[in-house]
């Protein structure tokens, strides 16, 4: 075995960080895992794993759940495209593979939602093939621990880290040696100025003996994300409340309140209610402002309630629901601090 390899086995076995989906062999939890991991916080998907997992605790489940029930259950995770292609893959798996997930990455990553990285990762994992799982943070290990300067995005640069990644996969215990790797890049060998003098690799580190550990991987600069503002308006009628279901791919299939892009006074924005409904909103006030950062896009919203005669008409695109059973449906997390904002109204009201 590698000694790099050996290492980095030793030190896992004493320092393995402990984790409600660690130590499973079911490739579909394994595969949930995975999916919720993808740009998230270890400590978030620790809460939100054991829910998800006991509403939906066989690919079954979750393949014959409904879209909005799946939605509500990963509320406040992000990044909801995950959620629907988890689903889409598990559909595919009952339809096309009897409901048993394959054991290769060639053939796992031809299902719906699973890329390179997490075929690799469950097929490891669960089926323990010597494949590695290679993320940001392997990336940032091998990178430095074989002092590699060039852009890991670029194609060559990428192969050779997958490459040197393979070479460290032992036999027996693929799935241990990547969570190993993973491990060491969130915990030790971390962005920035990394932990060398508690890493077991230190010695064999080239980075390390270089000076140059800090400055690895080579990583090319982000663009800064967009800034959009938005009026969001909460509009009420006879216990009712105005809402969409987006159909955009950015969120889609999650409930909003009414936006719309830019900034206007209350007066502009009752007359375009006005415009849209036939009747002028009453009592339409701010109420606050709010911040939301997606990936690419800054959300600064403004915030103000209105309420309409409780004869409202329909609006085209929208929908009247029932106040009591708006909890029940799947928001953003952009839109918490709309929803604290209507239940601080119907607070004021009892």
């Amino acid at each position: 075995m590698n000694p790099v390899t050996e290492a980095l086995l030793r030190w896992y076995d004493e320092n393995a960080r402990e984790m409600p989906w660690r130590g499973i062999r079911d490739p579909y939890g394994i595969w949930v895992s995975e999916v919720m991991l993808q740009q998230t916080r270890v400590d978030t998907v620790r809460d939100y794993y054991p829910r998800f997992m006991e509403r939906f605790p066989t690919l079954k489940d979750l393949a014959g759940a409904g879209e909005e029930e799946v939605l509500k259950m990963w509320e406040g995770l992000g990044y909801y495209s995950r959620a629907r292609n988890l689903q889409a893959g598990a559909r595919q798996v009952m339809e096309e593979y009897g409901g048993r997930m394959p054991e290769t990455p060639a053939e796992l990553r031809k299902i719906r939602g699973i890329g390179p990285y997490t075929s690799c990762s469950v097929a490891s994992i669960a089926f323990g093939v010597p494949v590695p799982a290679v993320d940001g943070n392997v990336i940032r290990v091998i990178c430095r621990l074989y002092n590699l300067a060039g852009d890991p995005t670029e194609a060559g640069n990428r192969a050779e880290i997958e490459a040197l990644a393979q070479e460290l996969v032992p036999e027996d215990r693929a799935g241990d040696h990547n969570q190993a790797v993973m491990d060491l890049g969130a915990t030790v060998c971390v962005p920035g100025t990394p932990g060398c003098d508690r890493c077991p690799l230190r010695e064999m580190c080239e980075g390390r003996r270089s000076g140059t550990a800090e400055r690895l991987p080579n990583l090319p600069g982000k663009k800064p994300p967009r800034e959009i503002e938005y009026d969001v308006v909460i509009l009420r009628s006879g216990g009712r409340v105005l809402l969409r279901r987006r159909e955009e791919k950015m969120l889609r299939g999650l409930w909003c309140f009414p936006m719309t892009e830019g900034h206007r006074s209350p007066e502009k924005l009752a007359d375009d209610w006005r415009r849209k409904m036939g009747v002028r909103p009453e009592n339409l006030q701010f109420a606050r402002a709010a911040r939301h950062v997606f990936t690419h896009q800054v959300w600064q919203m403004s915030l103000y309630t209105a309420e309409l005669p409780a004869d409202a008409p329909e609006v085209p695109g929208y929908v009247w629901i029932p106040e009591r059973e708006v909890a029940a449906l799947p928001f953003p997390t952009a839109m918490k601090a709309a929803l604290e904002t209507l239940g601080r109204v119907q607070e004021k009201e009892n």
